[in-house]
């Protein structure tokens, strides 16, 4: 009973998350945080792994008469990276450093101000946790996050946290100007995938025009923002940030600071995304390789720790409302491109990754069809 009582409240204290861990100054790394050797970073005995330059979209160019080239240069970003970088955006300097700052400030107060937001239910409008998805994680990350639904945004904004003071409006800006980011960018997405580009709207299988899965995808959608803290890890040679996962949805817009530490997975190697200050790292998600029926990847990506500086992350993931069906695109079927993916929702994935501990890319490739 005695033991059963040690490994109960050692269990709680990780629920607590990896912030409360550091500052209790550990030297060693709890044995819940191990992988096992074959999954293992092995960061120190890899020469620090290769570093990979992402193709870079310069935003500008796609807004100006070189837009038919940058449509070029992205979908091959799109097609065989399944990420990219995109400078000239048009949001500030000052909404970029002030969101990594209140969030910075965030992870900063007591644990418990911060745990007045931890959540079991993941359609809660805020939620605190730890690890990847610590209710089905067994072994667990090495990261702590606070995840804020952002649509309707007047609806869930006084869900968000009221401390520090700023959060809310700093982070509601930093919301809005990325959804508007989005909106941009799957325009971009959509033209590069058409195979009639001066066509706009959505035919049907049988013919119909119809294009209400565009404007869903750009004025309403589902917009998920996750402020991720890697604290600084005694032993990151033995677990990771995050473990190789892909994202769900349509693209995820992701800020760093300036500490690298995303990996992502290209040629079957492992490779280290190095920071651009003030850039975004976007990457295609699991909606967006179904809806593309295969022709843009989802791919693997994994986040790596490090023993001296503290990492934070913004990722902020959009995609359709939560009760839309995503399907592939019907303009990219045909007798020689038949459908490889099941219609899926929301739901289907929300169900899967709580019957079982999400892997890889385990989801999608329960959406294929043999």
């Amino acid at each position: 009973m005695a033991i059963q009582s040690i490994v109960d409240e050692q269990e709680t204290e990780y629920q607590k998350g990896v912030k409360q861990l550091y500052e209790k100054g550990i030297k060693k790394l709890p044995r819940k945080y191990i992988l096992p050797s074959h999954e293992r970073p092995n960061i120190t005995s890899n020469n620090g792994h290769q570093n990979i330059q992402l193709p870079v979209i310069d935003f500008a160019e796609l807004q100006g008469p070189n837009r038919a080239q940058v449509l070029k240069s992205l979908a091959n970003a799109c097609e065989n990276y399944g990420f990219f970088q995109v400078v000239n955006h048009n949001i500030g300097d000052g909404v970029i450093s002030d969101m990594i700052d209140v969030g910075t400030r965030f992870f900063g107060l007591p644990f418990e101000e911060r745990s007045k937001y931890m959540s079991a239910n993941m359609k809660a409008p805020v939620r605190y946790g730890t690890s990847f998805n610590q209710n089905k994680d067994n072994v667990f990350c090495w990261r702590d996050f606070l995840k804020l639904m952002c649509q309707p945004l007047p609806d869930v904004l006084p869900h968000w946290p009221s401390s520090p003071q700023d959060f809310r409006k700093s982070a509601a800006t930093y919301a809005k100007d990325t959804k508007h980011l989005f909106v941009m960018l799957m325009e971009a997405i959509l033209e590069s995938l058409s195979p009639a580009p001066e066509t706009a709207a959505f035919p049907t299988a049988d013919g119909e025009v119809v294009d209400e899965m565009e404007k869903e995808l750009m004025e309403g959608g589902s917009q998920l923002m996750v402020v991720n803290c890697y604290p600084p890890c005694p032993e990151p040679d033995l677990t990771l940030g995050m473990p190789p996962h892909s994202d769900y949805g349509f693209l995820t817009l992701l800020l760093q600071d300036d500490v690298a530490g995303l990996q992502i997975q290209h040629n079957d190697k492992w490779v280290t995304v190095d920071p651009i200050p003030n850039a975004f790292v976007v990457n295609v998600g699991d909606h967006l390789e179904i809806f593309s029926n295969g022709r843009y990847k989802s791919v693997l990506h994994r986040v790596l720790t490090n023993q001296s500086r503290n990492r934070i992350s913004v990722a902020s993931l959009h995609s359709l409302p939560f009760e839309y069906t995503v399907r592939p695109w019907p303009k990219l079927i045909s007798e020689q491109n038949p459908q490889r993916y099941r219609d899926t929702d929301f739901a289907t994935f929300l169900q899967y990754i709580s019957s079982c501990e999400p892997k890889r890319k385990n989801f999608l490739e329960s959406r294929k069809i043999c």
